[in-house]
């Protein structure tokens, strides 16, 4: 190794060290992690850039950079981000079929309840022209 490879940058790491976790943030920020499931955690970016917890820990400028990213972003990788964009899509269809089978029920139940009544007075007419038995009966 040169002297210059070990040479402490601002970062406070290393130049290769700096490149590695900078290059496995910006991996897990687009969700395309080689090494880690790609959830965006400290655990997952030193594991990322394969340097260890404690190298990690001196880069703080680039710890601020991620953290930042964090705040601005949130958490979810774009996986997840769209992962939830869809569950939010199908939420919202499925809220609008519940909605259309409330209104279709309560149609059903208005026509079970019209064609209930007209089949009693169907029966009741039924039942009238029986007792008759054809019979014309005259009204004065």
């Amino acid at each position: 190794m040169t002297p210059t490879s070990r040479a402490i940058t601002e970062d406070g790491v290393s130049a290769r060290t700096a490149d590695a976790l900078r290059m496995a943030m910006r991996r897990l920020f687009e969700g395309r992690a080689q090494h880690t499931d790609g959830r965006l955690t400290k655990e997952n970016l030193w594991r990322e850039a394969q340097v260890s917890r404690a190298t990690m820990n001196r880069a703080t400028t680039i710890l601020n950079e991620w953290d930042t990213h964090l705040t601005q972003n949130g958490t979810a990788t774009p996986g997840e981000a769209r992962r939830d964009e869809e569950i939010a899509k199908l939420r919202r269809q499925l809220t609008e079929r519940a909605r259309e089978c409330t209104v279709l029920q309560r149609r059903l139940n208005a026509a079970a309840t019209a064609i209930a009544a007209l089949h009693h007075d169907n029966a009741q007419l039924r039942d009238e022209l029986a007792c008759s038995n054809g019979r014309v009966t005259v009204l004065h």
